[in-house]
């Protein structure tokens, strides 16, 4: 499948003027191949939210261009990009951003009437997908009587329920348990080979790069080559080595976010090391 399905060149996003001026994304381009997954990572304050933003048209760049479908997000009028977002993009955030007046079937019924969907069709389909994502008995439960797992397949049944040419995920893992993140990755993977989807993750969540396609490290707002990364133990963040704390420990060097995640590793190595044992089993869910 090579039907490219999102393109951006020379991205770029300021915030404030003068002296307070924040560059926080550097004339970023990238292409998205329907059916792939792309994964995005880098520190916190790199501008992978920015980017993510910016790339379903929440976000107007400062400079560039962003193509969806032959139409460029960057020109197209404020006023049609509701229907735009809502035909061509689907979105899961960290926070799940669910209507808690809603109920699970309501929720994902919700964007498909913005698309044009109405009435027994729209029901049947949300339906439909929520008892593939193995929510059968929760279509009337409301969000505060679900798991944060479900809670997540709900965000991504909305996502994909208008059939979009792209999906974009905030850290969509983030705040669950090992076994539920892993189950999470394993939606969006199906996401891109079932249906199709671009899909772009932004995260520090090293476990998504099981399913990723590809990976690129963003840091200070602009792309950088991908150095020798490793994966701090105590927090599971990738790290770059170059410049990282880091400690040696049966004669391997161990990389680590920050000296604090380094001093709580210090203190009790074995703990770490036998939990990185016990979640091995899980890296390659089918």
């Amino acid at each position: 499948m090579n039907e490219m399905a999102i393109e951006a060149e020379g991205l770029s996003k300021v915030f404030g003027e003068g002296d307070v001026q924040v560059h926080a994304v550097r004339s970023v381009s990238l292409q998205v191949r329907r059916g792939e997954v792309l994964l995005i990572m880098g520190p916190s304050g790199s501008g992978k939210t920015t980017l993510l933003s910016m790339l379903g048209a929440m976000l107007r760049p400062t400079s560039g261009r962003i193509v969806v479908g032959g139409v460029d997000l960057a020109t197209l009028p404020e006023s049609k990009l509701p229907a735009f977002r809502a035909r061509r993009f689907g979105f899961v955030f960290q926070d799940f951003n669910l209507l808690s007046a809603l109920s699970a079937q309501e929720n994902v019924e919700f964007v498909l009437n913005l698309a044009g969907q109405t009435g027994k069709r729209s029901r049947d389909t949300a339906a439909k997908l929520l008892e593939g994502f193995g929510l059968a008995s929760r279509l009337h439960f409301r969000p505060h009587k679900l798991s944060g797992g479900e809670k997540q397949r709900v965000a991504i049944a909305r996502a994909i329920a208008n059939q979009p040419d792209v999906i974009l995920a905030d850290e969509p893992s983030a705040n669950l348990d090992s076994r539920i993140g892993h189950e999470i990755a394993r939606l969006l993977k199906r996401a891109a080979t079932h249906e199709g989807a671009a899909v772009v993750i932004v995260s520090h969540d090293a476990r998504l790069k099981d399913i990723a396609d590809r990976i690129l490290w963003l840091e200070d707002g602009e792309f950088r080559a991908m150095s020798e990364m490793a994966i701090d133990p105590v927090c599971g963040m990738s790290v770059e080595k170059q410049d990282s704390p880091h400690l040696r420990r049966d004669g391997e060097t161990v990389y680590f976010c920050s000296a604090a995640c380094r001093d709580e590793f210090a203190a009790n190595p074995e703990r770490f090391v036998r939990r990185q044992a016990a979640e091995l089993p899980a890296a390659n869910p089918s």
